[in-house]
């Protein structure tokens, strides 16, 4: 059984604590999922940058990696979002086999595509906008800024992370990305899913310092496994957000069946 903690971040940073609500049992893969935003929102996190989004406006896929069998008994993608071209973000075999559905990413990708799920993909390039079923999203770029992680995620290639504003709540995806400028100038995020992993993202401090600065509503750590010593700690994140004094809900789930490493 994996749990889920949330974390409040606001009030008890006055005091250098953080208040814990109770474990919340989820089923030991995606399960019923769980209900966000007054209920606007149904999560179903699959793994590491994988999950599934329920809303008023539709099912969205995003980054859809691993196998199909843990997919099954989730409800069909309306639509579905790729950040970027890495193998823990962009599975063409995957998408082959997942119910069809038309697909949003950037030209990279496309690039990279088989013709069959290029026919039904649109191009969405970083810092522009666009409306699919009622949905307003935003391509916000996605990059490394630390001279020794360049190559990871160049600014020049057009990775990118999404905003999306469904029946007024705006839900920020970041995929592969530091704390750039655009993260943290970021404004009005509902919720918002943000990267931590080295060494191809940045490290639990870097998110801390750019999440205190756009101070979303809430905040799921998602995507922190990482490489030689590199995952990161989700409860230290919320303990350095919590010194910040912002009044950010972090809320935590398992992405990785019961273990960080």
């Amino acid at each position: 059984m994996t749990t889920r903690r949330n974390f409040i971040i606001g009030g008890a940073a006055a005091t250098g604590s953080i208040a814990m609500l109770p474990s919340l049992g989820l089923a030991a893969s995606h399960g019923a999922g769980f209900n966000l935003m007054d209920g606007k929102l149904v999560i179903h996190p699959i793994s590491h940058a994988s999950f599934v989004m329920e809303t008023s406006a539709g099912v969205f896929y995003v980054d859809p990696v691993g196998e199909a069998a843990q997919y099954a008994g989730l409800p069909e993608p309306d639509l579905i979002l790729i950040t970027h071209r890495h193998g823990d973000h962009y599975n063409a075999d995957l998408l082959a086999a997942l119910p069809q559905a038309s697909i949003l990413t950037n030209e990279d990708v496309v690039g990279m595509m088989p013709e069959a799920l290029q026919a039904r993909s649109d191009i969405i390039a970083s810092g522009r906008t666009l409306d699919k079923m009622g949905v307003g999203i935003e391509a916000i770029p996605s990059y490394n800024i630390t001279e020794d992680r360049l190559n990871f995620h160049p600014i020049d290639r057009g990775d990118i992370g999404f905003v999306l504003t469904i029946d007024g709540v705006r839900v920020y995806i970041s995929g592969d990305t530091e704390g750039t400028p655009e993260m943290r100038g970021l404004k009005d995020i509902d919720l918002a899913f943000v990267c931590m992993n080295l060494p191809f993202t940045m490290a639990a401090e870097q998110a801390a310092d750019a999440v205190a600065e756009f101070a979303p509503s809430m905040v799921i750590p998602y995507h922190y496994r990482g490489r030689d010593g590199g995952t990161q700690d989700p409860q230290v994140f919320a303990n350095l957000l919590s010194k910040t004094g912002v009044s950010t809900e972090v809320n935590f789930h398992d992405w990785y069946n019961g273990t960080l490493s």
